[in-house]
């Protein structure tokens, strides 16, 4: 006879998902939406989302696929037309030359990383994080069973990771680097100097392949954005990622791609093919015409978000405790905050960490932030510099305010 008392207490849900955190970022959404539902007035800086509407011209492409007809699957990969205004694109603002046999379109840039995790990484191999980085990367890892390595940056050099340790961190059992430029969640770019000492590095170990997270290309202060398929020694080793959200204000839209070898984007276009199929066929022909367009709407926004972060960084100056880098691209802060913890808070409890001090912000100043323990760097906070300038200034002197009761 089933004992169904002892079998309630045995969760149906695999391993694999147990053994898996849920997004911090989307976490922390979710609790300023529970505030907000609430009536509380909360400032949102925990979303990695513009603010911006997407360009009217992409908007009206999206309504003409509809009123055309355009409603019926596409190709796994996407819709030829697409997929060559990617390679058009890749020559234009890359010098990289690619066929369309070696883009695969997806449900959002995080679709196509997860491809190109799933159809690399074997049981057992080890992936190079570089840290801090965006909250998905290591779940990722874990998902496919491999064995995430964070290697982290110091704050002196920006937080971004230098070929030297790289080289140090491979071992035989290394398959993959994965790291962003320009950085979620620091903002940190890589310049083609050091893209071409790391690439050095790789030359010299021919298992270990790269995966460049570039979704932030356009949100780029320093200039030149340099990718690390451009050094031809290692190119046919490096899969790029990148996508519409960020640059063209298209979040909801969920389209992104990557480029890669040919073998490597059938094997990520197979595996796309038993997951989701091709992506939305009007969110398509809308990323067809945003790269048409070219880049003008996104210089405009990027304008904004410079403008942005020198507000910001101008005021959390004056903040004690936050020691604040400056963002070469992307738009966010990701402040060295540890000078609160073990603090006291009003109510008598402690901050014993990022994750306590987020909370407390949240409940107190009524600004969400996301804790640096997400993007392994337990002692940073991150706030989105992607909203209204008022919001921005109210935001950081109600933390100001808060901060002080500590």
């Amino acid at each position: 006879m089933l004992n169904t008392a002892a079998s309630a207490t045995v969760s149906p849900l695999s391993a694999r998902l147990l053994a898996m955190n849920e997004s911090a970022t989307i976490a922390m959404a979710k609790k300023a939406r529970e505030l907000m539902a609430k009536g509380v007035d909360v400032i949102n800086l925990s979303f990695g989302e513009p603010d911006f509407q997407t360009p009217q011209y992409i908007k009206d492409a999206a309504k003409q696929a509809l009123d055309d007809g355009y409603t019926f699957y596409t190709p796994v990969p996407g819709i030829p037309e697409l997929r060559q205004a990617i390679c058009d694109k890749f020559k234009r603002d890359n010098q990289l030359d690619f066929l369309p046999n070696q883009i695969v379109v997806s449900t959002g840039a995080k679709q196509a990383l997860a491809n190109a995790v799933l159809s690399l990484v074997n049981p057992g191999d080890e992936v190079i994080v570089f840290a801090p980085y965006w909250v998905s990367y290591e779940e990722m890892v874990k998902l496919a069973e491999g064995v995430p390595v964070t290697l982290v940056g110091t704050l002196a050099n920006d937080y971004k990771v230098t070929a030297a340790q790289l080289e140090a961190a491979i071992t035989p059992r290394t398959k993959l680097i994965l790291y962003s430029s320009p950085c979620n969640p620091t903002g940190a770019v890589f310049s083609r100097e050091e893209l071409g000492e790391i690439a050095a590095v790789l030359a010299r170990h021919p298992q270990v392949y790269a995966l460049a997270d570039e979704i932030y290309e356009y949100i780029n202060f320093v200039g030149e954005h340099a990718s690390l398929a451009n050094f031809a020694e290692i190119k046919d080793r490096v899969i790029t990622v990148n996508g519409f959200s960020k640059g063209y204000a298209m979040t909801g839209w969920r389209l992104g791609y990557l480029a890669a070898r040919a073998d490597i984007a059938a094997a990520c276009e197979k595996m796309q093919s038993q997951i989701t199929s091709g992506t939305c066929s009007i969110t398509q022909r809308a990323g067809l015409a945003a790269l048409r367009g070219g880049r003008a709407s996104a210089d405009e926004m990027v304008a904004a978000y410079r403008r942005r972060r020198d507000l910001v960084l101008d005021i959390v100056k004056d903040i004690p405790g936050f020691n604040t880098p400056t963002p070469s691209g992307a738009f966010y802060i990701f402040p060295e905050v540890s000078a609160y913890f073990g603090r006291t808070a009003p109510d008598g409890s402690t901050i014993a960490n990022s994750a306590d001090l987020a909370i407390y912000l949240l409940n107190d100043a009524h600004v969400s932030a996301v804790s640096g323990d997400a993007f392994g760097a337990p002692e940073c906070l991150r706030f989105s510099t992607a909203a209204a300038d008022e919001k921005l200034v109210e935001a950081f002197r109600r933390i100001k305010t808060s901060l002080a009761k500590l």
